[in-house]
């Protein structure tokens, strides 16, 4: 038998709505610790992640009655912290991607060979990324969004996404190869 993965939980969720609070700490401790990672990769802050995840989990448990199962609750509180995050770095007037004037249009690039590289050589050199950058990367290769889902949640072109992207990832392999 089958099971379809947004129902996981989905016990659990119900609980939650009817206001049963050891099922909301039950879901909590589920999750907190995933959702407290995909915080601290967007804001490179321990606090700032707490407090972050914090607020997702508040947000998510009042809203609730919302939550209809056309995804996973994982996802779906993945998506709340996401746009926290990136809600928190534009309330401090971060930059999450630099706007160009025009958009540029890029070619097919040829794979490049790339040689094996120690992953905390590439967590380190994601860390110091500039903040743009480092969410482009982030929502691309670590959480798994496309051009057009990055482009939607942060207000930007799809080709400015890819762009960004590019760019980011050849400052990332200077960066690693400094390191």
């Amino acid at each position: 038998m089958e099971t379809d993965i947004r129902f996981t939980h989905q016990t659990l969720v119900e609980q939650c709505k009817t206001g049963n609070s050891s099922s909301q700490y039950e879901l909590y401790s589920l999750y907190v610790d995933a959702m407290y990672n995909v915080g601290l990769r967007f804001l490179g802050n321990k606090e700032d992640a707490e407090d972050i995840v914090q607020d997702s989990f508040v947000d998510a448990f009042k809203k609730l009655h919302s939550f209809k199962y056309e995804s996973s609750f994982g996802a779906w509180l993945k998506r709340i912290v996401i746009n926290k995050s990136i809600n928190h770095l534009k309330a401090k007037r971060v930059p999450v991607v630099p706007m160009e004037a025009h958009e540029f249009h890029l070619a097919d690039e040829a794979p490049v060979e790339a040689e094996a590289v120690d992953l905390k050589k590439v967590q380190s050199g994601i860390a110091q990324l500039p903040d743009g950058y480092r969410q482009i990367i982030n929502l691309y290769l670590i959480e798994g969004y496309d051009h057009v889902e990055i482009a939607e949640i942060l207000g930007i072109s799809t080709s400015t996404s890819k762009s960004q992207y590019h760019r980011a990832k050849k400052k990332l392999l200077e960066i690693i190869s400094e390191l």
